[in-house]
């Protein structure tokens, strides 16, 4: 899947949490090219067992985004979907994403859905990205955990600022 774009407008839906590629295959199927179904995941590095492995999160658990003219029709056919609870609204209105969430988003997520792996260096403790879906982000890097290999970003969402782990390998300079 290619970036995503402002086109039209996004909304989130609400699904149980757990769920979300499950409310997304079963939106694309009933849909199939009315709306466009996004799972924002993030690639993660974890130890279990004494060993590394790489593991694959969804970024912001309970949410769905959808892209795309909501009317009315399409709106009851949504609410009768499996797992969704609701869509995020205002009165009666559905909130969209703004430009700037989604254009975020979107420079996160280069390769596809999946936000990647950062590359970092390391320059007498100041760290500076050299590669990946952080480079040239980093006003919006709030810690580094480097035991974890983990970056905790504020990322707007909904109006409202969240921190997320993002993986991240900081390099020590020869």
């Amino acid at each position: 899947m290619e970036h995503i774009h402002p086109e039209n407008e996004w909304y989130a839906l609400f699904v149980l949490t757990g769920q979300e590629e499950k409310v997304k295959e079963r939106i694309m199927y009933r849909f199939e090219d009315r709306i466009r179904v996004v799972v924002p995941k993030r690639i993660l590095r974890e130890r279990k067992g004494g060993s590394w492995r790489i593991v694959k999160r969804v970024l912001f658990p309970g949410y769905v985004l959808i892209n795309g003219h909501i009317d009315v029709d399409l709106y009851y056919s949504m609410k009768s979907i499996p797992g969704m609870i609701k869509l995020i609204r205002s009165g009666y209105d559905p909130v969209s994403i703004t430009e700037d969430e989604i254009r975020v988003l979107s420079r996160l997520m280069s390769n596809g859905e999946e936000i990647g792996i950062s590359q970092a260096l390391d320059e007498g403790g100041r760290i500076r990205i050299t590669d990946g879906p952080l480079l040239a982000m980093e006003g919006y890097i709030k810690e580094i955990n480097r035991r974890k290999g983990r970056a905790k970003v504020i990322i707007n969402f909904l109006g409202e600022a969240r921190t997320v782990e993002l993986a991240i390998s900081v390099l020590q300079p020869a």
